[in-house]
């Protein structure tokens, strides 16, 4: 058997689908194990840290270099040349060194178990760079009488060193100190070992500038991480979400194929049930009425009756079922033109009026005088009236009483309202009466078996027009459906065009014959 392309176009679409749900589901998975872990900084906060720390400390190089020139050019006011040069070599290659081992970070693929590796490696090459930094002080703290210019040059490349390593190691903390305390010691060394005062003042001064940026590196720190952690929880956030609209994307594709499934089937089964049917319906009709001679036994009359019955209820039930379907597709047309409520009520009155006299059941109908006509759905409209007197029918105990009443809304438009004093329907039980197929616990207890779809029709063709559906209800006192038809929909009454050649007398007394219009 060859396989259709339709057929492996689904396939295909359908492993695509799968194959991007199980990519976002890991990314989410992830994501949630990044945020929910509690061991110290997180496997792979760790990991953004340390590259963020490699790609700042690479960026830095030249500005790093370019102030070491600087202060090699200032140092020679007191130094000789080779030495400020030997110093300016000894503190590119410490610059190197750090801006190498980032260069190799960023470039290979670490693994976990070696990150602490590396780490230690950051911190190495950060404390002898510091060295390599502060070298310098030393140097000019042994150059003679200096005076107080090269204590001001050392605190100058003590604060710009430190403040440097703090800005750039501050997502790695411990490479932050290893870069930074051996500046501050090698400054406070050397001028208290000076003496003076105003060398002790470049000790305290530089001890207290140490602890300020150790303080503000930690901060720093915790910035980073929180940043971090607001980044993984907006791509968890946006991994869901991309699961969520997968998930829905399918569900759409899966509903809209059972819909048309179910639309395909009940186009067959319109025809394939309905015809069968009208087929029992008609000899059952001529055996119940015995046509063609008396039955042999009357029982078969019973019989034949009950069929009929039967299949009646059936066919109406199956009208139902394809009335809801066509409502809930969009697919109901109204065959719209000005009828009057008035009649369509007295008319479904009229029909029902031997059953409800058969269970004892009083109706009685309110109508308000001079309604005009409203603009909508004849047979749409009769079927809301019959369906709501025949629930409250149903629903109505004997010897209870029906209330049909027809009028104005305070808006302009009319309304059909039907009020029994039926069991009534629990509060947190409306939703299910309203559903398709729903019914209520009491009126299936006390009252005959139906469908469920009489009020949900009725809500649905409502809709169609643009009106009101309402149902209130108490438990023992009776439950009140309102229908509503907006004003739009209301018929008014305009005076006739008059003629030209009437003179102008004659026609301001012309009788004010109405045209039917629709209001609005």
């Amino acid at each position: 058997m060859f396989e259709l392309p339709a057929e492996r176009t689904t396939d295909r679409r359908t492993s695509e689908t799968s194959e991007r749900r199980r990519l976002v589901g890991q990314k989410v998975r992830a994501a949630r194990e990044t945020l929910t872990s509690s061991s110290g900084p997180r496997p792979e906060f760790g990991f953004e840290l340390a590259r963020i720390y490699a790609q700042n400390r690479i960026s830095a190089v030249p500005v790093a270099l370019t102030v070491a020139a600087v202060i090699a050019g200032v140092s020679m006011t007191w130094l000789v040349p080779p030495i400020a040069l030997a110093w300016l070599v000894f503190a590119l290659a410490g610059q190197v060194l750090v801006a190498a081992l980032a260069r190799r970070f960023v470039a290979s693929e670490v693994e976990a178990t070696h990150l602490k590796l590396w780490i230690t490696r950051f911190a190495g090459a950060e404390a002898l760079n510091g060295i390599a930094w502060a070298s310098i002080v030393i140097l000019l703290a042994g150059a003679g009488d200096t005076g107080d210019a090269a204590e001001i040059v050392s605190l100058f490349v003590m604060l710009v060193g430190v403040a440097v390593a703090t800005m750039l190691a501050s997502t790695v903390p411990i490479a932050a100190c290893a870069a930074t305390l051996p500046i501050a010691a090698i400054v406070i060394g050397t001028y208290v070992l000076k003496g003076g005062a105003a060398a002790t003042a470049v000790a305290a001064l530089s001890a207290g500038a140490e602890i300020y940026f150790l303080l503000l590196a930690q901060r720093l720190h915790a910035t980073a991480l929180e940043t971090l952690e607001f980044r993984a929880e907006k791509d968890a956030l946006i991994g869901e979400l991309e699961q969520a609209k997968s998930n829905s994307d399918e569900a759409r594709r899966r509903a809209e194929e059972a819909n048309l499934a179910k639309s395909r089937f009940l186009a067959t089964m319109s025809h394939e049930l309905r015809t069968p049917l009208n087929a029992i319906l008609g000899f059952s009709e001529v055996m119940k009425t015995e046509v063609f001679g008396p039955h042999a036994t009357p029982t078969y009359k019973e019989y034949a009756d009950d069929i009929h019955q039967s299949g009646q209820h059936l066919l109406n039930l199956i009208n139902e079922i394809l009335d809801l379907s066509r409502i809930e597709a969009g697919r109901y047309e109204l065959n719209e033109e000005s009828v009057r409520l008035a009649y369509i009520v007295e008319d479904c009155h009229h029909l029902l009026k031997l059953r409800a006299k058969k269970r004892g059941i009083q109706i009685r109908e309110i109508a308000e005088p001079d309604l005009p006509p409203v603009w909508a759905d004849e047979r749409a409209m009769r079927q809301v009236v019959l369906n709501l007197l025949s629930n409250a029918i149903k629903f109505t105990p004997q010897g209870g009483e029906i209330r049909l009443k027809l009028g104005w809304t305070t808006s302009g438009g009319q309304y059909v309202s039907v009020s029994d004093t039926g069991p009534g329907i629990p509060e947190d039980e409306i939703p299910t009466v309203l559903a398709s197929f729903g019914q209520g616990s009491l009126a299936i207890k006390t009252a005959e078996q139906g469908a469920g779809l009489g009020l949900p029709i009725v809500k649905g063709l409502i809709d169609l027009h643009g009106g009101g559906f309402s149902l209130k209800s108490r438990l023992r006192e009776g439950t009140e459906v309102i229908v509503t038809l907006p004003a739009s929909r209301v018929m008014s009454a305009l005076a006739p065009v008059p003629d030209k050649g009437q003179p102008a007398r004659d026609r301001a007394e012309a009788p004010a014959a109405a045209l039917l219009r629709r209001a609005g």
